[in-house]
């Protein structure tokens, strides 16, 4: 059986790439329809992004009984119970599920539900029925999966992905989690907080590879601080499972060797493409390292097939999928949207406390290029909001061209600092100077004042430092 509806365009995958893309195309006056097998909202939606800022949120009311306690309010924890802090993450999840599809539907995008195969330019089957689905143009958004490593593979018992500890109803006594990137960090927090005895293993120089270094030295220093046992330039070379434990041996970069033993192991080694049986081999797309090849307009080499999202090799990140599936869908309708996403303004935010955020270059980077560049730094101890909450860690850090002031980077870490980040990265974006930055009138007494403050420095002139 086909569908003769003639789509302009045919969505694998309705996850925060697939379902804006297919809401920005209905806008746009296109027919759109969403082949999906799961829940709309993709992984971020239901087995990451989403619920895991439910869990980190709940670690921070959990961490903030010791304020109340210094109030002299005694909090009684034997009642405790985690699997009330996973149900209601489940719950959000829910809640946002119905969100989507309701604005699928108030949108007229057909949402169907299947596993999608393309069997060719203009043809999509649904796998396990007839059904035929035709459209003049296809985006492939099937988003990706947690990366196993041999030797480390999960069991969902011992062996964690992230999908298996966001599952998790009950609290191990103690976790090891290998790979300390944004999935790592923000996990480490939230277990630490809730009590488990937390050791935390990364084989690049500092946690947080892909940010700045001093930034994830700051976030090193204050995770020792509250009990996490943090060990980088080093990496795991096997795993041993026991009734009770897991036994991982390491290996560090001065050769020397060590175990660590916990109740379970999370890994987080990165993620893995969905490219895998979708029929790419139907239409003469070959994938790099299981990626998609795109250019402009994340138009694939088949003219009229598109891929967006985690199966290309750009940031693994919702945001950047939402925005590639816009610039897609608006050059099919004949707009003429920025040919790709910058890199340089795409903000990372780690959710962990205290957050870490930033945009554009890193100082390594800079070096790396020769890049002549300037810093700016102030520090949230300095800001009167942030004592006053008493969130005074964290700093704020611009980087910039020593003659023209252009901004570089900007590299925060502190409490809310993936919020700031969107003003630094706003007048990034729009060509304006740390004097326009500096000049613009900022309330008082508020966090963004740090923003402020650090634009200032740049020409010697903060006033609380």
């Amino acid at each position: 059986m086909s569908d003769f509806s003639s789509y302009d365009v045919i969505i694998i995958g309705a996850g925060p790439g697939g379902y804006v893309a297919g809401i920005r195309a209905a806008q746009l006056g296109l027919k759109v329809c969403i082949i999906e097998k799961d829940k709309p909202g993709g992984i971020c939606l239901n087995w990451g992004c989403i619920p895991s800022k439910s869990l980190i949120h709940q670690a921070r009311l959990y961490n903030d009984r010791h304020e109340l306690e210094r109030m002299g309010l005694a909090i009684d924890t034997r009642s405790f119970d985690y699997g009330r802090v996973q149900k209601k993450s489940r719950e959000a999840t829910q809640h946002l599920n119905a969100g989507v599809e309701y604005l699928l539907k108030k949108n007229k995008v057909d949402l169907i539900q299947g596993t999608a195969r393309i069997a060719s330019r203009n043809k999509v089957v649904i796998q396990g029925s007839d059904r035929t689905i035709e459209g003049r143009n296809i985006i492939i958004a099937t988003g990706s999966r947690p990366a196993e490593i041999p030797g480390f593979e999960f069991d969902e018992k011992q062996v964690l992905s992230s999908t298996g500890i966001l599952s998790m109803m009950k609290l191990p006594q103690s976790l090891i989690i290998l790979g300390a990137g944004a999935i790592g960090c923000e996990f480490a927090y939230v277990m630490s907080s809730f009590g488990v005895k937390v050791t935390l293993v990364e084989m690049a120089p500092h946690v947080l590879p892909f940010e700045d270094a001093e930034v994830a030295g700051a976030l090193e220093n204050s995770f020792k601080q509250s009990g996490i046992r943090v060990l980088t330039a080093t990496h795991a070379v096997s795993l041993e499972k026991t009734d009770t434990k897991v036994v991982v041996s390491l290996v560090g970069d001065d050769g020397k060797q060590q175990k660590a033993e916990a109740e379970k192991a999370l890994c987080v080694f990165g993620r893995k493409p969905n490219t895998d049986d979708i029929g790419l081999e139907s239409i003469g797309l070959k994938t790099e390292k299981g990626y998609i090849p795109v250019g402009d307009y994340y138009e694939t080499s088949v003219k009229g097939v598109f891929a967006i999202g985690d199966v290309v090799a750009t940031p693994l990140l919702a945001h950047v999928a939402s925005k590639e599936g816009e610039i897609a869908v608006e050059h099919i309708a004949g707009r003429k949207p920025r040919p790709r996403v910058d890199v340089n303004a795409i903000p990372s935010a780690i959710y962990c406390a205290p957050q870490v955020a930033s945009f554009g270059l890193r100082e390594s980077q800079l070096q790396e290029k020769g890049v002549a560049y300037k810093k700016a730094l102030f520090p949230y101890r300095a800001v009167g909001k942030a004592v006053a909450i008493d969130h005074a860690e964290g700093m704020a850090k611009l980087l910039y061209d020593p003659e023209t002031q252009e901004i570089l980077g900007c590299h925060i870490i502190g409490h809310d600092a993936t919020e700031l980040i969107h003003e630094v990265l706003l007048a990034k974006s729009s060509e304006l100077l740390p004097e326009d930055v500096a000049g613009m009138v900022h309330a008082h007494p508020t966090i963004s004042e740090v923003v402020m403050e650090m634009a200032k420095a740049v020409n010697g002139e903060a006033i609380h430092l």
